[in-house]
This record gives C-alpha cells, sequence and structure tokens, in this order.
C-alpha cells in the first residue's frame, strides 16, 4: 500500500484562507481549478433500475479503451458543477484520464420520476453507478474518489462489497466524508454553521421536499420537510422516511462509514482535515480503525473540501488543483497494489 501523498501535513493556506471556515469558504468560492475542462461534458441519461433515471457528465478520453476512468460522487447538493469536481477534471484531463460524474437523484437540475432521493449511505446506488461505467469501459482501469456525502456513500460501498468491490474499480479515495453522521450532524447544525452552511444546504433541499411532495403526495409529510429548521429535523422528515429508516438515528447510525473501515479490501485514501468545520476531529478514526486496504490522512489544515495550496507569499486564492494531483497519483499507485494482489504476487 502507498503511503500517504506526501508530507504528513497539508502545506500552507493562501492568506485569506484562514483556519477552518475559511478553507472551506474561500476554496469554494474563489479558489483556482486550473484552466478549465479542455471539453464539454457529454451528457448522458441512465436508466436506473427502478425505471426512473440519473444524469451523468462525461468528459471522454479519445485514449486507448484501458486507459485510466475517474469516477466522482459529489457531495451533498453538489453536482459537475462543483469547484472540486471542475479542479479534478482539471488535473485528469492533463493526464489523458477519462472522468465521469454521475449526479444523486435530483442533482441534475431536473426532478427525478421515482418516489426516492438519495443519502450518505446509499451503498445500492453507488453499486449500480459504477457497474454502469464498468459497462461502458469494460477494459478501463477504475478508480473512484467520493467527496463529503459522496465519500461516505462510497465507503459504504466499499465495505458492503468487501473483495468483490475489486472486480468494479482497482483503488478509491473518500475527501472530507463525515464518517460518523451523528458527530457531523451534531456540528453542522450548530452556532455559526447552523446559520451559514445548514442554511445554504436547506435552500435547496426544503425546496426539492416540498415539489417531491407535490409530485409523490403521501409519501413524506411534504409541509414537517419544507420547514424544517435543522439538518437534523430535515433528514427526520425526508431522507429517513423515505429510504426505509425508523428515522434520523436509525439512518445516522445505519448510513455512517466510520465503524466498518475494516470491512474495506480494496486500496482506500481516506483524507479528512482536522480543522474541518462539518467534520469534528474528534469523531475521525484511529488508525487502528482503519484495517490494512485504507490509508487515513489526517492534516491539520484543509478545511471542508479545501485544501488550497498557496502559490506564493501573497497568494490570497490559492490553488485546488494541488489537491487532485495528490489524489491521483495516490490511486495510481494503490492501483498498482491492487493489480499485484490481484495476481497473487
Amino acid at each position: 500500500m502507498p503511503p500517504v501523498p506526501a508530507e504528513e501535513d497539508w502545506p500552507a493556506a493562501p492568506w485569506l484562507h484562514w483556519g477552518g471556515h475559511g478553507q472551506t469558504i474561500a476554496a469554494a468560492l474563489w479558489g483556482l481549478r486550473g484552466r478549465g475542462a479542455k471539453t464539454q461534458p457529454q451528457r448522458q441519461r441512465w436508466t436506473t433500475p427502478d425505471g426512473d433515471f440519473v444524469d451523468a457528465d462525461l468528459w471522454v478520453n479519445a485514449g486507448a479503451p484501458e486507459d485510466p476512468v475517474v469516477v466522482l460522487f459529489h457531495g451533498l447538493e453538489g453536482s459537475s458543477r462543483s469547484h472540486y469536481a471542475q479542479a479534478l477534471v482539471t488535473v485528469a484531463q492533463r493526464r489523458g484520464w477519462t472522468v465521469v460524474v454521475p449526479h444523486f437523484r435530483g442533482c441534475s437540475g431536473e426532478p427525478n420520476r421515482a418516489p426516492r432521493a438519495y443519502h450518505s449511505g446509499d451503498h445500492d446506488e453507488i453499486d449500480w453507478m459504477l457497474r454502469q461505467v464498468r459497462r461502458l469501459w469494460p477494459h478501463g482501469r477504475l478508480r473512484a474518489v467520493g467527496v463529503s456525502l459522496g465519500g461516505n456513500a462510497l465507503l459504504r460501498w466499499l465495505q458492503e462489497q468487501g473483495h468483490r468491490a475489486r472486480a468494479v474499480i482497482e483503488a478509491a479515495a473518500a475527501i472530507s466524508a463525515p464518517l460518523d453522521l451523528q458527530a457531523a450532524g451534531a456540528a453542522i447544525d450548530r452556532g455559526f454553521n447552523r446559520w451559514l452552511y445548514a442554511r445554504y444546504f436547506l435552500r435547496t433541499m426544503r425546496a426539492k421536499a416540498a415539489a417531491f411532495a407535490q409530485r409523490h403526495p403521501g409519501w413524506i409529510d411534504g409541509r414537517r420537510a419544507a420547514r424544517a429548521p435543522t439538518l437534523r429535523a430535515f433528514d427526520d422528515a425526508f431522507t429517513a422516511p423515505l429510504h426505509g429508516f425508523a428515522g434520523v438515528d436509525d439512518y445516522w447510525r445505519r448510513a455512517s462509514s466510520r465503524a466498518h473501515l475494516a470491512r474495506i479490501e480494496l486500496p482506500t485514501l481516506v483524507l479528512n482535515a482536522r480543522n474541518d468545520p462539518l467534520v469534528p476531529a474528534r469523531s475521525l478514526p484511529q488508525p487502528h480503525e482503519a484495517g490494512r486496504w485504507v490509508r487515513l490522512w489526517q492534516p491539520t489544515r484543509g478545511g471542508h473540501v479545501g485544501f488550497a495550496q498557496r502559490r506564493s507569499r501573497w497568494d490570497g486564492r490559492g490553488d485546488l488543483t494541488d489537491l487532485w494531483t495528490r489524489v491521483l497519483d495516490w490511486l495510481d499507485a494503490a492501483a498498482k497494489v491492487s493489480e499485484l494482489h490481484s495476481r497473487g504476487a
């Protein structure tokens, strides 16, 4: 297994990226994402096993069929336009990699037909999405990356699959994933986090829930979901009942990935900054919890999906592509380990 990508800590942040909040907010607002994608993505609409659809954006490399393909699972209310997705595309295209960003239901700009949404432990959705990519690139060297919510869902898939994951992908990485949803949920609903982050997410989530209740009467208490004052209240009114959980506590407990990291049997990098305002440092796993196939990287800096690299002393914006250079380098090295293991070396 390769070590963490470079030095144990993250390099110095740009001067405008002060603390965990600054490194989170500044990266999303004005962090440099490279020169952008060289091509516009192709959008494909995939039919889901339950007769619904998801939209996937693809940046396809015209190289050899066995070239690397990286699949990105976005975060809560994210998309292929999220700052981290655009930075990943920049780095991957420089390497000649194909990038696939499947949107979770309701996140591609069009409401879905089925009475379903997405959630932090949605390993069944991750499974068929990855197998769809495998069908599209039967000889491609697939790697998967999940960010925040998508990272936790990817880890849950790896845990459920065990050694079977090797038939689908070579290596994986989870960035800023909330491994303990109880701790992360409490953090986002408290103080400044509630005023800024929870309010930001709930603005679109409550609107989607109200529209969902009109399209699918009787499935949820639309009035309660549309008025939820916190993420916890929203998950209790909408996410949990819609996806078969007994309530928010049942959902957060069963969907959390921290307790089952040792079940992963594929090279996997788990990157969490210890100053992440949404994922408390005390909720992060210790090395003995990870198992032999998981590498924990917990630098003191980075915020939540920030990790901007300072390019010069007076740089205030920061470069977001450095994160993905390190992560893709790690995935490349890990894929070689995975190949040797598969051959029995």
